[in-house]
Protein backbone atom coordinates (compact mmCIF):
# COMPACT_ATOMS: atom_id res chain seq x y z
CA UNK A 1 0.00 0.00 0.00
CA UNK A 2 2.82 2.44 0.89
CA UNK A 3 4.67 1.62 -2.32
CA UNK A 4 1.21 2.60 -4.21
CA UNK A 5 0.89 5.73 -2.87
CA UNK A 6 4.54 6.46 -3.12
CA UNK A 7 3.87 5.30 -7.20
CA UNK A 8 0.96 7.63 -7.26
CA UNK A 9 2.65 10.41 -5.31
CA UNK A 10 5.95 10.51 -7.84
CA UNK A 11 3.46 10.08 -10.65
CA UNK A 12 1.37 13.18 -9.79
CA UNK A 13 4.92 15.02 -9.40
CA UNK A 14 6.21 13.86 -12.77
CA UNK A 15 2.81 15.20 -14.82
CA UNK A 16 3.10 18.54 -12.78
CA UNK A 17 6.67 18.89 -13.95
CA UNK A 18 6.02 18.01 -18.05
CA UNK A 19 3.07 19.88 -18.07
CA UNK A 20 4.80 22.98 -16.73
CA UNK A 21 7.37 22.58 -19.34
CA UNK A 22 5.56 22.08 -22.34
CA UNK A 23 2.74 24.87 -21.41
CA UNK A 24 6.61 26.83 -21.04
CA UNK A 25 7.92 25.23 -24.12
CA UNK A 26 5.15 26.46 -26.24
CA UNK A 27 4.12 29.52 -24.78
CA UNK A 28 6.99 31.37 -24.01
CA UNK A 29 9.79 29.78 -25.91
CA UNK A 30 8.27 28.13 -29.58
CA UNK A 31 5.87 31.18 -30.07
CA UNK A 32 8.17 33.79 -29.80
CA UNK A 33 10.77 31.73 -32.18
CA UNK A 34 8.57 31.09 -34.57
CA UNK A 35 8.65 34.92 -35.64
CA UNK A 36 12.23 34.36 -36.73
CA UNK A 37 13.57 37.65 -35.38
CA UNK A 38 16.45 37.13 -32.68
CA UNK A 39 15.00 38.69 -29.29
CA UNK A 40 17.31 40.71 -26.74
CA UNK A 41 17.97 38.57 -22.97
CA UNK A 42 15.96 40.87 -21.43
CA UNK A 43 12.53 39.45 -23.08
CA UNK A 44 13.76 36.15 -22.44
CA UNK A 45 14.43 37.55 -18.72
CA UNK A 46 10.68 38.73 -19.01
CA UNK A 47 9.61 35.31 -20.61
CA UNK A 48 10.84 33.67 -17.44
CA UNK A 49 9.64 36.22 -15.06
CA UNK A 50 6.21 35.28 -15.95
CA UNK A 51 6.29 31.95 -16.30
CA UNK A 52 7.72 31.84 -12.31
CA UNK A 53 4.59 34.15 -11.46
CA UNK A 54 2.02 31.55 -13.37
CA UNK A 55 3.54 28.76 -11.71
CA UNK A 56 3.61 30.20 -7.97
CA UNK A 57 0.05 31.70 -8.57
CA UNK A 58 -1.29 28.22 -9.70
CA UNK A 59 -0.01 26.53 -6.51
CA UNK A 60 -0.82 29.14 -4.36
CA UNK A 61 -3.99 28.96 -5.61
CA UNK A 62 -4.07 25.13 -5.52
CA UNK A 63 -2.99 24.74 -2.06
CA UNK A 64 -4.03 27.95 -0.26
CA UNK A 65 -7.01 29.93 -1.90
CA UNK A 66 -8.95 26.97 -3.39
CA UNK A 67 -9.06 24.91 -0.23
CA UNK A 68 -9.43 27.81 2.56
CA UNK A 69 -11.28 30.03 0.52
CA UNK A 70 -12.97 28.62 -2.65
CA UNK A 71 -14.40 25.67 -0.59
CA UNK A 72 -15.24 27.63 2.38
CA UNK A 73 -17.95 28.78 -0.18
CA UNK A 74 -16.34 32.25 0.12
CA UNK A 75 -16.57 32.41 -3.63
CA UNK A 76 -17.03 36.47 -4.13
CA UNK A 77 -13.79 36.44 -1.88
CA UNK A 78 -11.90 34.39 -3.78
CA UNK A 79 -12.43 35.99 -7.49
CA UNK A 80 -11.95 38.91 -5.84
CA UNK A 81 -8.40 37.94 -5.02
CA UNK A 82 -7.93 36.50 -8.15
CA UNK A 83 -8.43 39.33 -10.33
CA UNK A 84 -6.79 41.56 -7.92
CA UNK A 85 -3.91 38.80 -8.23
CA UNK A 86 -4.20 38.97 -12.35
CA UNK A 87 -4.21 42.92 -12.51
CA UNK A 88 -1.26 43.08 -10.37
CA UNK A 89 1.28 40.36 -12.16
CA UNK A 90 -0.04 42.47 -15.20
CA UNK A 91 0.71 46.08 -13.69
CA UNK A 92 4.72 44.34 -12.15
CA UNK A 93 5.08 43.06 -15.75
CA UNK A 94 4.38 46.38 -17.26
CA UNK A 95 6.72 48.20 -14.51
CA UNK A 96 9.62 45.65 -15.94
CA UNK A 97 9.36 47.13 -19.40
CA UNK A 98 9.55 50.03 -18.26
CA UNK A 99 12.46 49.69 -16.60
CA UNK A 100 14.29 47.41 -19.13
CA UNK A 101 12.93 49.60 -22.11
CA UNK A 102 11.14 46.81 -23.35
CA UNK A 103 9.40 48.88 -26.19
CA UNK A 104 12.90 50.50 -27.71
CA UNK A 105 14.39 47.10 -27.36
CA UNK A 106 12.23 45.31 -29.19
CA UNK A 107 11.93 47.77 -31.98
CA UNK A 108 16.04 47.52 -32.50
CA UNK A 109 15.04 43.82 -32.77
CA UNK A 110 12.59 44.28 -35.40
CA UNK A 111 13.44 47.49 -36.89
CA UNK A 112 17.17 47.75 -36.50
CA UNK A 113 17.26 50.55 -39.54
CA UNK A 114 14.04 52.57 -38.51
CA UNK A 115 15.16 55.08 -35.85
CA UNK A 116 13.63 54.62 -32.53
CA UNK A 117 10.27 56.71 -32.03
CA UNK A 118 8.56 56.50 -28.58
CA UNK A 119 4.75 55.24 -29.03
CA UNK A 120 1.40 54.37 -26.75
CA UNK A 121 1.68 51.40 -25.25
CA UNK A 122 0.01 48.42 -27.40
CA UNK A 123 -1.66 46.64 -24.18
CA UNK A 124 -3.04 43.56 -26.46
CA UNK A 125 -0.40 41.96 -25.12
CA UNK A 126 -0.76 42.64 -21.40
CA UNK A 127 -4.53 41.63 -22.29
CA UNK A 128 -3.52 38.35 -23.73
CA UNK A 129 -1.01 37.92 -20.53
CA UNK A 130 -3.84 38.67 -18.37
CA UNK A 131 -6.05 35.92 -20.31
CA UNK A 132 -3.41 33.53 -19.47
CA UNK A 133 -3.12 33.70 -16.44
CA UNK A 134 -6.95 33.05 -15.88
CA UNK A 135 -7.09 30.09 -17.44
CA UNK A 136 -3.64 29.41 -15.01
CA UNK A 137 -5.95 29.96 -12.50
CA UNK A 138 -9.12 27.98 -14.05
CA UNK A 139 -6.93 24.96 -14.55
CA UNK A 140 -5.62 24.98 -11.18
CA UNK A 141 -9.13 25.39 -9.92
CA UNK A 142 -10.72 22.59 -12.47
CA UNK A 143 -7.82 20.30 -10.93
CA UNK A 144 -8.23 21.07 -7.31
CA UNK A 145 -12.14 20.73 -7.83
CA UNK A 146 -11.82 17.43 -9.60
CA UNK A 147 -9.89 16.11 -6.86
CA UNK A 148 -11.59 17.40 -3.98
CA UNK A 149 -14.88 15.76 -5.80
CA UNK A 150 -12.65 12.06 -6.30
CA UNK A 151 -11.73 12.06 -2.43
CA UNK A 152 -15.51 13.19 -1.40
CA UNK A 153 -16.45 10.22 -3.17
CA UNK A 154 -14.15 8.07 -1.99
CA UNK A 155 -14.88 8.81 1.20
CA UNK A 156 -18.34 8.34 0.41
CA UNK A 157 -17.58 4.80 -1.07
CA UNK A 158 -15.31 4.15 2.26
CA UNK A 159 -18.48 5.43 4.61
CA UNK A 160 -21.02 3.03 2.48
CA UNK A 161 -18.50 0.24 2.47
CA UNK A 162 -18.33 0.30 6.52
CA UNK A 163 -21.99 1.06 6.93
CA UNK A 164 -22.80 -2.29 4.71
CA UNK A 165 -19.90 -4.56 7.03
CA UNK A 166 -21.72 -2.54 10.35
CA UNK A 167 -25.38 -3.61 8.87
CA UNK A 168 -24.11 -6.94 8.11
CA UNK A 169 -22.69 -7.60 11.28
CA UNK A 170 -26.18 -6.11 12.94
CA UNK A 171 -28.35 -8.61 10.72
CA UNK A 172 -25.87 -11.02 12.32
CA UNK A 173 -27.07 -10.38 16.06
CA UNK A 174 -30.67 -10.12 14.52
CA UNK A 175 -31.06 -14.08 13.60
CA UNK A 176 -32.66 -14.77 16.54
CA UNK A 177 -30.96 -16.11 19.36
CA UNK A 178 -34.56 -17.74 20.50
CA UNK A 179 -34.00 -19.67 17.27
CA UNK A 180 -30.95 -21.75 18.07
CA UNK A 181 -32.25 -22.11 21.72
CA UNK A 182 -35.15 -23.36 20.37
CA UNK A 183 -33.41 -25.51 18.24
CA UNK A 184 -31.25 -27.50 20.97
CA UNK A 185 -33.89 -27.78 22.99
CA UNK A 186 -36.17 -29.81 20.41
CA UNK A 187 -32.56 -31.76 19.44
CA UNK A 188 -32.48 -32.30 23.56
CA UNK A 189 -35.91 -33.88 23.02
CA UNK A 190 -35.16 -35.85 20.29
CA UNK A 191 -32.51 -37.96 21.49
CA UNK A 192 -34.66 -39.41 23.26
CA UNK A 193 -36.85 -40.54 20.74
CA UNK A 194 -34.87 -40.70 17.39
CA UNK A 195 -31.07 -40.23 17.71
CA UNK A 196 -30.08 -40.34 14.71
CA UNK A 197 -32.78 -38.00 13.26
CA UNK A 198 -31.38 -35.76 16.40
CA UNK A 199 -27.83 -35.94 15.14
CA UNK A 200 -28.68 -34.84 11.81
CA UNK A 201 -30.42 -31.79 12.72
CA UNK A 202 -27.56 -30.82 15.33
CA UNK A 203 -24.83 -31.41 12.15
CA UNK A 204 -27.56 -28.92 10.18
CA UNK A 205 -27.37 -26.56 12.98
CA UNK A 206 -23.65 -26.46 13.68
CA UNK A 207 -23.54 -26.10 9.72
CA UNK A 208 -25.46 -22.82 10.05
CA UNK A 209 -23.30 -21.45 13.01
CA UNK A 210 -20.78 -22.12 10.60
CA UNK A 211 -21.82 -20.36 7.68
CA UNK A 212 -23.00 -17.27 10.14
CA UNK A 213 -19.55 -16.63 11.62
CA UNK A 214 -17.39 -17.42 8.51
CA UNK A 215 -18.95 -16.99 5.84
CA UNK A 216 -20.62 -13.63 6.94
CA UNK A 217 -17.10 -11.93 7.40
CA UNK A 218 -16.82 -12.20 3.35
CA UNK A 219 -18.57 -9.27 0.96
CA UNK A 220 -19.80 -12.02 -1.08
CA UNK A 221 -20.52 -15.92 -0.57
CA UNK A 222 -21.41 -18.55 -2.96
CA UNK A 223 -25.14 -18.78 -3.72
CA UNK A 224 -24.74 -22.26 -3.46
CA UNK A 225 -23.87 -21.67 0.02
CA UNK A 226 -26.65 -19.61 0.83
CA UNK A 227 -29.23 -21.99 -0.49
CA UNK A 228 -27.59 -24.76 1.70
CA UNK A 229 -28.29 -22.39 4.60
CA UNK A 230 -31.76 -21.76 3.49
CA UNK A 231 -31.80 -25.44 3.58
CA UNK A 232 -30.49 -26.00 7.07
CA UNK A 233 -32.76 -23.27 8.28
CA UNK A 234 -36.23 -24.65 6.77
CA UNK A 235 -35.33 -28.01 7.72
CA UNK A 236 -34.92 -26.88 11.19
CA UNK A 237 -38.13 -24.91 11.48
CA UNK A 238 -39.95 -27.91 10.65
CA UNK A 239 -38.99 -29.64 13.77
CA UNK A 240 -41.51 -26.40 15.55
CA UNK A 241 -44.02 -27.21 13.84
CA UNK A 242 -47.20 -28.98 14.21
CA UNK A 243 -49.76 -30.28 11.58
CA UNK A 244 -51.55 -27.58 11.12
CA UNK A 245 -48.87 -25.90 9.19
CA UNK A 246 -48.75 -26.55 5.48
CA UNK A 247 -45.54 -26.30 3.53
CA UNK A 248 -44.73 -25.68 -0.14
CA UNK A 249 -40.95 -25.30 -1.04
CA UNK A 250 -39.10 -25.12 -3.82
CA UNK A 251 -35.64 -24.40 -3.78
CA UNK A 252 -33.66 -25.89 -7.14
CA UNK A 253 -30.81 -28.38 -6.51
CA UNK A 254 -28.70 -27.79 -9.31
CA UNK A 255 -28.49 -24.41 -10.48
CA UNK A 256 -25.14 -22.03 -12.09
CA UNK A 257 -23.32 -21.10 -8.76
CA UNK A 258 -22.91 -16.99 -8.38
CA UNK A 259 -21.89 -14.42 -5.92
CA UNK A 260 -24.30 -13.03 -3.72
CA UNK A 261 -24.23 -11.44 -0.34
CA UNK A 262 -24.06 -13.35 2.68
CA UNK A 263 -27.42 -13.68 4.50
CA UNK A 264 -29.62 -11.96 2.16
CA UNK A 265 -32.50 -14.35 1.90
CA UNK A 266 -32.87 -15.34 5.79
CA UNK A 267 -35.12 -12.23 6.69
CA UNK A 268 -37.98 -12.67 4.31
CA UNK A 269 -37.59 -16.54 4.85
CA UNK A 270 -37.63 -16.49 8.46
CA UNK A 271 -40.36 -13.77 8.58
CA UNK A 272 -42.73 -16.75 6.98
CA UNK A 273 -42.28 -18.79 10.19
CA UNK A 274 -42.49 -15.99 12.61
CA UNK A 275 -45.62 -14.21 11.24
CA UNK A 276 -47.22 -16.94 9.14
CA UNK A 277 -47.76 -19.83 12.09
CA UNK A 278 -50.55 -20.59 14.17
CA UNK A 279 -51.02 -22.96 17.25
CA UNK A 280 -54.68 -22.18 16.74
CA UNK A 281 -55.41 -21.97 12.93
CA UNK A 282 -54.33 -23.51 9.68
CA UNK A 283 -51.98 -22.06 8.16
CA UNK A 284 -49.69 -21.93 4.98
CA UNK A 285 -46.47 -21.24 4.20
CA UNK A 286 -44.84 -21.05 0.25
CA UNK A 287 -41.43 -20.77 -0.82
CA UNK A 288 -40.05 -20.61 -4.12
CA UNK A 289 -36.59 -19.67 -5.34
CA UNK A 290 -35.35 -19.61 -9.03
CA UNK A 291 -32.80 -19.58 -10.50
CA UNK A 292 -31.97 -18.80 -14.11
CA UNK A 293 -29.54 -16.64 -16.39
CA UNK A 294 -28.05 -15.01 -13.59
CA UNK A 295 -30.95 -13.74 -12.43
CA UNK A 296 -32.39 -15.17 -8.63
CA UNK A 297 -35.87 -14.61 -7.98
CA UNK A 298 -37.41 -15.55 -4.32
CA UNK A 299 -41.46 -15.52 -3.85
CA UNK A 300 -42.87 -16.46 -0.10
CA UNK A 301 -46.75 -15.97 1.35
CA UNK A 302 -47.71 -16.66 4.77
CA UNK A 303 -50.65 -15.64 6.45
CA UNK A 304 -50.33 -13.08 8.75
CA UNK A 305 -50.69 -13.97 12.83
CA UNK A 306 -49.83 -11.35 15.22
CA UNK A 307 -47.45 -12.46 17.60
CA UNK A 308 -47.27 -11.39 21.39
CA UNK A 309 -45.04 -8.30 21.81
CA UNK A 310 -43.83 -10.22 25.13
CA UNK A 311 -42.26 -13.16 22.68
CA UNK A 312 -38.88 -13.14 20.47
CA UNK A 313 -40.83 -13.27 17.64
CA UNK A 314 -42.85 -9.66 18.74
CA UNK A 315 -40.30 -7.74 19.40
CA UNK A 316 -38.30 -8.32 16.49
CA UNK A 317 -40.70 -8.28 14.34
CA UNK A 318 -40.42 -5.85 10.74
CA UNK A 319 -35.96 -5.28 12.24
CA UNK A 320 -34.81 -8.01 9.61
CA UNK A 321 -37.03 -7.22 7.10
CA UNK A 322 -35.36 -3.08 6.88
CA UNK A 323 -32.02 -4.20 7.54
CA UNK A 324 -32.07 -5.93 4.64
CA UNK A 325 -34.20 -3.67 2.32
CA UNK A 326 -31.17 -1.14 3.57
CA UNK A 327 -28.70 -4.13 2.42
CA UNK A 328 -30.58 -4.18 -1.01
CA UNK A 329 -30.46 -0.46 -1.43
CA UNK A 330 -26.75 -0.49 -0.53
CA UNK A 331 -25.23 -3.56 -2.27
CA UNK A 332 -27.26 -4.08 -5.09
CA UNK A 333 -28.57 -0.52 -5.89
CA UNK A 334 -30.77 -0.60 -9.57
CA UNK A 335 -30.05 -4.41 -9.51
CA UNK A 336 -32.75 -6.04 -7.86
CA UNK A 337 -36.88 -5.33 -7.69
CA UNK A 338 -38.28 -5.77 -4.34
CA UNK A 339 -42.27 -5.93 -3.97
CA UNK A 340 -43.72 -6.46 -0.48
CA UNK A 341 -47.55 -6.96 -0.44
CA UNK A 342 -49.17 -6.71 2.95
CA UNK A 343 -52.35 -5.36 1.84
CA UNK A 344 -54.43 -8.07 0.21
CA UNK A 345 -57.97 -9.96 0.65
CA UNK A 346 -55.91 -13.09 1.49
CA UNK A 347 -54.94 -11.61 4.70
CA UNK A 348 -51.39 -12.82 3.84
CA UNK A 349 -48.23 -11.35 3.77
CA UNK A 350 -46.57 -11.97 0.00
CA UNK A 351 -42.50 -10.88 -1.04
CA UNK A 352 -41.62 -10.88 -4.58
CA UNK A 353 -37.50 -10.35 -4.36
CA UNK A 354 -35.49 -10.65 -8.04
CA UNK A 355 -31.78 -9.83 -8.01
CA UNK A 356 -29.38 -9.54 -10.80
CA UNK A 357 -26.46 -11.56 -9.85
CA UNK A 358 -24.47 -10.68 -12.44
Amino acid sequence: MEIQSNYKQNLSILIHLLGWALFGLVIFILSPLSSGVERPFEFWLKQGINLSLLIAVFYINYFYFIPRVLFKNRIPLFLSINLLTGIACILFLILFDDWVNMQELMHKAYRPDVPYTPRPRNYYWDISQLLIFFMVIGISTSIASVQKWQADEAEKLEQKRQQINSELTYLKAQINPHFFFNTLNNIYSLTNIDVEKAKTALLKLSRMMRYVLYETEKTHTLLSKEIDFINDFIELMKMRLSSKVKLEITIPEKFQDAAIAPMLLLPFIENCFKHGVSSQKESMITIQIDISDHQLTLETSNGIFKSSENTPEGNASGIGLQNTKRRLALLYDHRYNLFIDDQNPENEFKVLLKIDLK
